[in-house]
């Protein structure tokens, strides 16, 4: 009987495809958040919710949302009732106490509108891309799919909150951290 080896050599083509697939992979800084600029210089607050989005030149694309407001609950005790002495001094009955809880406002609801990529570039493709490399930093534990799906999206969200935007919604300058989508030269610093 002979046997033959032969050397396993990847196809350049293969290479090629993998090498695309780990681009927007760069090292980050795991799930501390990444080591970019603040997504809120892309952000506009306007005066209302229903403001109509910024008008936008050929291939710009902008997204609305309602970043949610943060309430802080705080308990106290309240005395009801003092405590009960006799003329020694002695306690007849303790004081009685309620709870007495109420909310405060930490941070006002308010509408953002900010940079998107266009829905042509959402492909399954670029989705794919971009659970690969929120992945690659820790924020994305479900399969590769390209479907944005609600896994995605909350990926998304916890990836660009540390940054000034609480959204769902990929934007424009998250996916340009991500390594996603191409950087102009004017915005390089």
């Amino acid at each position: 009987m002979i046997r033959s080896r032969a050397l396993l050599r990847p196809a350049p083509v293969a290479l090629f495809l993998a090498l695309i697939a780990l681009a927007g992979c760069q090292p980050g800084t795991g799930t501390q958040g990444p080591a970019t600029a603040d997504l809120a210089a892309d952000v506009i607050r306007p005066p209302s919710p229903f403001d109509p989005l910024p008008k936008g030149g050929p291939g710009e694309c902008w997204a609305a949302d309602v970043t949610p407001a943060v309430f802080e609950t705080v308990t106290e005790q309240v005395l009801v009732t003092e405590a009960q002495r006799d003329a020694a001094g002695n306690l007849i009955a303790p004081p009685v106490y309620s709870s007495e809880a109420h909310q405060r406002v930490v941070k006002e609801r308010e509408a953002v509108h900010f940079r998107t990529p266009c829905p042509d570039q959402m492909t399954v493709a670029f989705v794919a891309t971009l659970q690969r490399a929120l992945k690659a930093r820790g924020y994305y534990m479900a399969p590769v799919s390209g479907t944005m799906d609600a896994a995605t999206a909350e990926s998304i969200r916890r990836f660009q909150e540390p940054l000034g935007l609480d959204s769902p919604t990929l934007s424009l300058r998250a996916a340009r951290a991500l390594g996603i989508v191409t950087t102009d030269l004017d915005e390089i610093q």
